[in-house]
């Protein structure tokens, strides 16, 4: 049996990492069109949503001891998997890239300088916590997150004090907002089983993570929302000069988006090694992080909504087949090539996703969509078991 490391704690610290972010509260500042009332309802209701799938994946991970590409296995058998890492080792050298150009964009708001040069220096200090290792970072994320905390408390005495916020205006819809909140947990779903896999209680670690997350996420897209509220303001980093933070300002954005991003390079080494393990996981981690700060540097990375939404009609019907082949159907397919039915479901999925978008629902598109592709995969698997071609 496989020997467990990290504590429920430990798994804690590293989802208040990933969801204290600069990109977090920059989405939630999107929500203001719905006014602060509607908008907040929009953010629970989405990470409500997000936040138990996250739960799922995670504690698949933790049963099972495998990596969150490990586990698609069970659904989509060895190429399907390896199908789904590159596509996961994309996104990630594209959130590590978008990490990085918004830390660097609010770090020269608040400290001046040059835009490259900060992307450069986040960069470096990923690789700082690269080079350190996750079995290691214990104390240096007790440390960091502790930080984090206080400073966040401080940023949000500075968004509420203002004035009453203004009320809902036209530009976006309850369930737009909905699907908005629910994408950032979302994003998560393919790297969650990544951190879950070693722990040493893989029920409470998973719930707690994905309970850290939800609270956390909540309160920065509230921040977000607030900032865009109540001053009127919907740069983060401005708010915070505006508001005489200095150097609390820079600590926060620099601290905030190398927690993030650490995540994200770190599974794209893990991931990397569903498509082949010659080559070491730091290794693929460092040129990841190299990669997505050249790419934050010279490359125009600024919208990231779409980015969001295509990770979702990705990785939506992906889990949501994963889930019910796991804990409803109870089969694994991981010895086989490929399972053709899965893959078929999943792409029908994609495309259900991707009209969904289209539509407008009060709870979004990923719940239906994630509902439709469960039918569909214990409907199809069942009369396959009764009819067996």
């Amino acid at each position: 049996m496989k020997e467990t490391k990290t504590s429920v704690f430990s798994n804690g610290l590293i989802w208040f990492g990933a969801a204290v972010s600069i990109a977090e509260i920059l989405t939630g500042t999107l929500l203001a069109p719905l006014g602060f009332a509607k908008g907040a309802a929009a953010i629970l209701l989405g990470h409500v949503i997000g936040c138990i799938l996250l739960y799922c994946a995670g504690l698949i991970g933790g049963l099972s001891g495998r990596s969150a590409m490990e586990t698609v296995k069970f659904s989509f058998g060895q190429k399907g998997s390896l199908f789904f890492s590159v596509l996961n080792i994309t996104q990630l050298v594209g959130w590590t890239a978008v990490m990085i150009i918004g830390g660097g964009a609010a770090a020269q708001t608040a400290a001046g300088g040059s835009t490259g040069i900060w992307c450069v220096v986040i960069g470096a200090l990923v690789l700082v916590w690269i080079l350190v290792g996750l079995q290691n970072l214990h104390k240096l994320n007790t440390v960091a997150m502790s930080g984090l905390f206080l400073l966040t408390i401080v940023l949000s005495f500075v968004i509420f004090r203002g004035s009453a916020p203004a009320g809902a205006s036209e530009g976006m819809s309850f369930g737009a907002a909905v699907e908005l909140s629910a994408a950032m947990p979302l994003s998560w779903l393919p790297l969650i089983s990544d951190y879950t896999k070693d722990a040493r209680k893989p029920r409470a670690a998973s719930a707690v993570s994905a309970a850290v997350y939800f609270l956390t996420g909540c309160w920065m897209y509230i921040i977000g929302l607030g900032a865009a509220l109540f001053t009127g303001e919907s740069d983060i980093a401005q708010i915070m000069v505006t508001a005489g933070l200095g150097i609390i300002a820079v600590l926060i954005v620099i601290l905030s988006t190398v927690t993030t991003t650490f995540l994200d390079v770190y599974s794209a080494g893990v991931s990397f090694r569903t498509v082949t393990n010659r080559i070491p996981e730091k290794a693929v981690s460092i040129a990841v992080c190299v990669l997505g700060t050249l790419l934050a540097i010279f490359t125009p990375i600024t919208e990231y909504e779409n980015f969001l939404y295509l990770i979702g009609s990705v990785f939506a019907p992906m889990i949501s087949i994963l889930i019910v082949d796991y804990f409803i159907l109870r089969q694994k397919h991981d010895r086989e090539p490929l399972n053709r039915t899965n893959a078929v479901l999943w792409l029908v999925g994609f495309c259900v996703y991707r009209l969904f978008l289209s539509v407008d629902t009060v709870i979004g598109s990923t719940f239906p969509v994630m509902l439709i592709t469960a039918l569909l995969c214990v409907l199809v698997h069942r009369i396959r078991r009764r009819f067996p071609v």
